[in-house]
C-alpha cells in the first residue's frame, strides 16, 4: 500500500508540473501573439512608408507587387532631401561649413536644441523655488501652473502671434527662445511639474549642509539640487527636443519663408512637392511624401537610439506613469 500510495502522489506530481507547463505555454503564446499584433500595429505605417519610398513609378501601377516592389530606388530619399532643404553638400564644398549651407535642418536643429536648453534650465529653476519656498501667491501660481497643463497651446496661440508681431520677434528663433527663457516654453508646465516632484523628494539634508558652508539658495540650486537631478534631466531633454520637433501649429504661425522649421516644411509637404511638378495623381506623390516623413523621423529617432537606456532608467527612477 505505501508503494502504491507513493506512486500515485508521484504520479499526480508529474500531472500537475504537465499541467502547469501546459498552462504556461499557453500563457507564453498568448503574450507572443500580443505583442505580435500590437507590433504589427505600431510598426505598420513605418513599413508602409519605407515600402512606398523606395518604389518607382513603374510599381505605383502594378497592383499585384504591394509590399515587395518590382524595382528599389533611392532616388526618391535624394530629390526628397531638396525638396525639404536638407544639407547642400555641395554648398558645403564651395563656402564652407555654414548655417545656409546646413539648410532647415541646420536652421531647425540650432532652433529646437537653444529653446530645449534654454527650457530645461529654466524650469528647473522655477521647479525649485516651487519645492522649496513659501512665497505669497504660491497658491495661485500652483493653479496657474496646473491650468497650463489643461489648456491646449491652439487655444490662445493666436494670440500669441500677435503679441510676437508687437514685440518685433515675429518670425525670428525669439519666438521660441523667449518664452523658453522665462519657464513658459512649449509644455513647460508639464515639465516644471516632473522637476517639481523630484525636488520634493530630494532629501533636505543635502541642501542644509550647502547652507552651514555659506552658500545661498542659488548656488544650492547649482551645486546640489541640479546635479542630484540628472536621472530627471535625461528625462525631460527628451520630451522637451521631440515636443519642440514636432510643434507644427504655434510655428505656422509664427514662421515664414526662409526661417520655417523641418515641422512646417513637413505640414507643407503637399504644397511643396507641386511646387516642384510632382501632383497629388502621380504615383512619386506618395514615394517623395513617404521619403520626407521619414526623413523627418529619422533626427529623432537617432537621438532617441543614442540616449534610450539612460532615458528608460531615468523613467524609472524619477517613477512618471501615463
Amino acid at each position: 500500500m505505501n508503494m502504491e500510495n507513493i506512486k500515485n502522489f508521484i504520479n499526480g506530481r508529474t500531472a500537475d508540473k504537465i499541467r502547469k507547463k501546459s498552462l504556461s505555454g499557453a500563457v507564453s503564446l498568448m503574450r507572443l501573439a500580443f505583442l505580435i499584433i500590437v507590433g504589427y500595429i505600431v510598426l505598420y505605417p513605418i513599413l508602409f512608408m519605407v515600402t512606398n519610398a523606395i518604389k518607382t513609378s513603374a510599381d505605383f501601377l502594378d497592383v499585384s507587387h504591394t509590399w515587395l516592389p518590382l524595382e528599389y530606388t533611392f532616388e526618391n530619399f535624394s530629390e526628397s532631401l531638396r525638396i525639404m532643404g536638407f544639407p547642400d553638400f555641395e554648398l558645403m564644398a564651395q563656402e564652407g561649413l555654414s548655417v545656409e549651407a546646413f539648410g532647415s535642418l541646420g536652421q531647425t536643429v540650432i532652433l529646437q536644441m537653444v529653446s530645449a536648453v534654454l527650457e530645461i534650465m529654466m524650469c528647473a529653476f522655477i521647479a525649485y523655488g516651487f519645492a522649496r519656498f513659501k512665497f505669497k501667491g504660491k497658491s495661485i501660481a500652483t493653479v496657474l501652473l496646473i491650468l497650463s497643463l489643461l489648456v491646449p497651446l491652439e487655444m490662445y496661440s493666436i494670440g500669441l502671434s500677435v503679441n510676437y508681431r508687437i514685440l518685433g520677434i515675429f518670425d525670428t528663433p525669439f519666438v521660441y527662445w523667449l518664452p523658453a527663457l522665462f519657464g513658459v516654453g512649449i509644455r513647460s508646465g508639464m515639465i516644471i511639474y516632473i522637476y517639481q516632484q523630484f525636488f520634493i523628494g530630494l532629501p533636505a539634508e543635502l541642501e542644509d549642509a550647502a547652507y552651514v558652508d555659506g552658500a545661498g539658495p542659488v548656488r544650492t540650486f547649482f551645486s546640489i539640487a541640479l546635479p542630484s537631478s540628472s536621472v530627471v534631466i535625461v528625462t525631460v531633454s527628451v520630451l522637451t527636443i521631440i515636443w519642440y520637433w514636432n510643434e507644427n501649429y504655434l510655428a505656422e504661425l509664427c514662421f515664414m519663408n526662409e526661417n520655417r522649421p523641418l515641422s512646417v516644411l513637413m505640414n507643407q509637404c503637399g504644397t511643396l512637392l507641386a511646387a516642384h511638378g510632382i501632383n497629388t495623381g502621380q504615383g512619386l506623390y506618395v514615394a517623395y511624401k513617404s521619403a520626407c516623413c521619414l526623413l523627418f523621423l529619422a533626427v529623432p529617432l537617432i537621438f532617441y537610439m543614442i540616449i534610450q537606456r539612460k532615458f528608460v532608467k531615468s523613467i524609472d527612477r524619477v517613477g512618471i506613469t501615463g
